[in-house]
């Protein structure tokens, strides 16, 4: 339709020049400038709908692939929720176990397809942004901290007791190059994600009435079925 339309006007705006019915200036403005206007518009709308669209999968993609790792961690015992409710927004994952209660943030973040592949894949990570090779973010660090803080709250007034939550950032299909100790873990994978189960915090009992509350908030709200990805 929004090719038939311009061929149409301008059959239409030929035929009445020839004519010489109207103003060729009028005749121009309505049959020309207008519909050109119209497609640029439909151009412009479609292609912001397709990049937000290319957006919202790359963020599925990625939350489901770190959460189909993170599952292995229930043969060891852990327990692990994913698009947990909280208050306005949705924690993408919660891991708790014997090391204790941490809350997964995951970005999916598009690399460059010119360059060096390895360094287009590479972030650096200082303790307070992340590097790519085109841009800098703060946001998903921010973002990470304040929904364990949110967590951490939950679960003290949930629990009657003092509940310690990790922020852990992943960033799946990037190698992150961190040259500071400071920040929160940034992750890639699961390999790095088990380097921070090595101590044990959470009594077996404490583990259980975190993970009860968890699941009752959990299983207290009605599924979500978005309709981009329905069919």
């Amino acid at each position: 339709m929004i090719i038939i339309m311009p061929l149409i006007s301008y059959s239409i705006y030929i035929s009445q020049l020839y004519f010489g019915l109207v103003r060729e200036s009028y005749l121009l403005y309505v049959y020309v400038i207008v519909p050109l206007i119209f497609i640029a518009y439909c151009i412009k709308r479609f292609f912001e709908y397709y990049n937000k669209r290319k957006k919202l999968r790359l963020g599925y993609d990625g939350e489901v692939a770190v959460g189909q790792e993170l599952n292995q961690l229930m043969r060891n015992g852990y327990y692990v929720y994913h698009d947990f409710p909280a208050n306005g927004f949705n924690i993408d994952h919660i891991v708790i176990g014997p090391a204790g209660v941490f809350a997964v943030e995951t970005k999916g973040r598009r690399k460059s397809l010119t360059g060096n592949a390895k360094a287009e894949a590479r972030v650096v990570y200082d303790g307070e942004s992340l590097k790519f090779p085109k841009w800098t973010e703060t946001r998903p660090l921010e973002q990470a901290k304040n929904q364990a803080e949110w967590l951490a709250r939950f679960l003290a007034k949930a629990v009657g007791d003092h509940v310690e939550v990790m922020p852990v950032l992943f960033l799946p299909g990037w190698f992150v190059e961190r040259i500071s100790k400071n920040g929160i873990p940034v992750l890639s994978n699961l390999k790095g994600f088990n380097f921070l189960l090595k101590n044990n915090v959470l009594s077996e009992n404490m583990i259980k009435r975190i993970a009860h509350q968890v699941e009752q908030k959990c299983r207290d709200t009605e599924p979500m079925i978005s309709v981009e990805f329905r069919a």
